[in-house]
């Protein structure tokens, strides 16, 4: 059953090295984070969700709001997930252009090792790619085929089209564990604008999967996708209204109001500065938080900023003392002394208790004057270069709680 697409602004460009060190880094603590907390069929129903999907970017340090997320997620993911895939029992197949097209030769592979049903996994991704690149007739060229599987057998499916015409790409999201049939109906909803009628040939009954045949030409062709709400905007920056400045001011308070540092998960991260508990308050709601949480993925870009600078350059030591933190944090855990991971999950809890009792004020537009302006005091860069000291320096404190 297909989750949830996204429409995204097209961007092309590459990642920087020290980004996407960076993003791999992390990525696969966040990964690890959530196996040894929830499980690996946890971790695959959190890819599906293409709002959550969304949030690891912008956590992650990526344009909040661009195409380019879903490669260098996916490929960050890879990297990190499958040198250690004996360990997690995670396998990530496939990727952008003819790195998709490796995908049945590294699931046979994975199978020979494992004993699961290579022929069968192939099928799965086969006919996943066919559903939304002819099936689905919605404008939308697939270019990128990544296959997340479990050594149990159950797998997600990330795949993203582009639509020359109007500059945008479609991420498309899949979850085994609730798949009934490739033809009956397997999108519980696709996000993107409404474009018109496009051509669904997944609507009625078809003939079994289990053969394995895609008979389309049997389909009537006339009915609407669902829609629902991931749909970014073009603009580059994040604006006020692409947050929920409730959320957010929760965040931001817990790690810079000295009234609530004495927290005893603050406490227990003794060393660690405000504006790195700030990334980790956000990265540990990507762990731990609900779906409900992630409606709003530009909020999670104040984490680790964003490479083209918005919502101001990407902090390079607070993000590499998050990693240093998770890193401690994942060994001790291993070790049996779970004290800090705990901390670590903390930090959404106690944020989320905050919110219930934090009324926003019209800080916005300074909190990311306040980032822009301090960035190069924790090694803010962008695609552009490093970020300078500003001639004028700006407010000292700015106060986030009334």
């Amino acid at each position: 059953m297909k989750r949830g697409s996204a429409d995204l602004p097209l961007h092309y460009g590459t990642v920087p090295p020290w980004l996407a060190q960076r993003m791999m880094l992390l990525g696969g603590a966040i990964v690890e984070s959530i196996v040894m907390e929830y499980g690996r069929s946890a971790l695959l129903q959190r890819l599906s969700d293409p709002f959550w999907f969304q949030s690891l970017g912008c956590v992650l340090g990526m344009d909040w709001h661009s195409s380019g997320i879903t490669t260098s997620v996916m490929n960050a993911l890879k990297k990190a997930i499958n040198k250690r895939s004996d360990e997690l029992g995670i396998y990530v197949c496939g990727g952008r252009g003819k790195s998709s097209r490796q995908t049945p030769s590294e699931l046979l592979e994975i199978a020979y090792k494992t004993g699961l049903n290579g022929d069968e996994l192939v099928k799965n991704s086969k006919l996943s790619a066919k559903v939304d690149n002819t099936a689905i007739q919605d404008g939308f060229q697939l270019y990128l085929h990544s296959f997340i599987l479990t050594q149990e057998g159950e797998w997600a499916v990330i795949q993203q089209g582009m639509n020359g015409n109007s500059r945008m790409a479609r991420r498309y999201h899949w979850l085994s564990s609730s798949l009934r049939s490739f033809m009956e109906e397997p999108h519980t909803s696709v996000c993107g604008k409404n474009q018109g009628q496009i051509l669904n040939l997944t609507d009625k009954l078809a003939t079994s999967t289990q053969k394995g045949i895609l008979e389309l030409t049997h389909e009537t062709p006339d009915k609407l996708m669902k829609e629902v709400s991931l749909i970014l905007p073009r603009h580059h920056e994040v604006h006020v209204e692409d947050v929920n400045l409730k959320k957010l001011g929760a965040a931001l308070i817990l790690a810079h109001e000295k009234n609530v540092a004495d927290f005893e998960s603050l406490l227990l991260l003794e060393g660690v500065g405000p504006r790195t508990v700030q990334s980790l308050t956000l990265v540990s709601e990507v762990i731990h938080g609900t779906p409900s949480r992630f409606k709003d993925p530009a909020r999670f870009s104040f984490a680790h900023g964003g490479k083209d600078g918005h919502p101001f350059p990407v902090p390079t030591k607070v993000y590499d003392e998050t990693i240093e933190v998770f890193d401690k944090a994942i060994h001790q855990s291993k070790l049996g002394n779970k004290d800090k991971s705990d901390a670590l999950k903390n930090l959404s809890k106690i944020s989320l208790e905050l919110e219930k009792q934090y009324t926003p004020n019209n800080y916005f537009d300074d909190w990311v004057q306040h980032e822009r302006d301090t960035s190069y005091l924790y090694g803010g860069k962008t695609v552009m270069g490093d970020a300078k000291k500003p001639e004028k320096e700006g407010p000292k404190q700015l106060k986030l709680w009334d």
